[in-house]
């Protein structure tokens, strides 16, 4: 960007407050936590930080973390804040590092701005510098959301193209990736929740927004039944479920509406004739 203030302002208004995005990226901590008892010294590598809410987690949770961005702007706030960060590119970042010396490579909502080629090269380097068990985390707008695959996923000028969950996880596989879970995210709890009638607009743009793919790298059995429990759970909605949920709404109520009323029956002792 030629404006070096111009993203930050960008996510700030679209992207969520910085509390806001701290308290969804929370959701990956269950599969953080047997890496602390597996790894209690070792460090994590965040690319694209950005603004450093998920840094600021880790730091609060006990993790060693240090983030990678091109943009100073979103960088100011890292600093503002005392992370450990560095200006630069994603990919040098991880072609410097050791083999097997981190615990966990995760990058938020930056595979979507790079070429596939390139995306292709970070997720092979994220496998080649993580420890056995430890987890490439990605996330992504999801294109399965028809709303965001459409049309937010192009507000971003930065963003190249919408990358479906089938790719991304299959990625993962390809590299050599043991075993990858999507965890789709932010739908509408009470959506979710599934009490309520489902109306085409929440077909149309209640599948969850975003998801992530957590990819674990091959280490012994015994520790990687740790992980077991976060790999096991079913996260978010997808457009399958909605659509499943909505024809059904609408077949209830054909039934409802095709169903015969039915006589109320004459009181005994009336004065109606037989």
């Amino acid at each position: 960007m030629p404006d070096p203030d111009f993203y930050r302002a960008f996510e700030d208004r679209h992207r969520g407050s910085r509390a806001l995005i701290k308290s969804r990226v929370k959701v990956y901590l269950p599969f953080l936590y047997p890496l602390k008892e597996l790894y209690p010294d070792s460090p994590i590598l965040d690319l694209g930080c950005g603004r450093g809410e998920w840094l600021e987690l880790l730091r609060e949770e006990g993790f060693t973390a240090h983030g990678v961005d091109q943009d100073a702007g979103m960088l100011s706030a890292c600093t503002a804040l005392g992370l450990s960060i560095e200006q630069g590119d994603a990919l040098a970042a991880l072609r410097k590092l050791p083999r097997a010396s981190q615990i966990v490579v995760s990058g938020f909502h930056i595979a979507e701005h790079v070429p596939f080629p390139m995306l292709l090269e970070m997720v092979q380097e994220a496998l080649r510098v993580l420890k056995p068990a430890g987890l490439l985390i990605l996330e992504t707008p999801n294109a399965e959301n028809l709303v965001v695959g459409s049309s937010s996923f192009y507000l971003d000028p930065t963003h190249q193209r919408p990358l479906p969950p089938l790719l991304l996880s299959f990625l993962t596989e390809y590299t050599g990736f043991l075993r990858n879970k999507i965890v789709r995210l932010q739908e509408s709890p009470e959506l979710a929740a599934g009490k309520t009638p489902v109306s085409l607009l929440q077909v149309l743009a209640g599948v969850s927004p975003d998801y992530a793919v957590v990819a674990q790298k091959d280490a012994a059995a015994k520790r990687l039944a740790h992980f077991d429990n976060p790999f096991a759970q079913e996260y978010g909605l997808t457009l399958e479920t909605l659509a499943a949920r909505y024809e059904a709404s609408l077949r209830a109520e054909l039934t409802r509406e095709l169903k015969p009323q039915r006589k109320k029956p004459v009181a005994k002792g009336s004065d109606a004739k037989e």
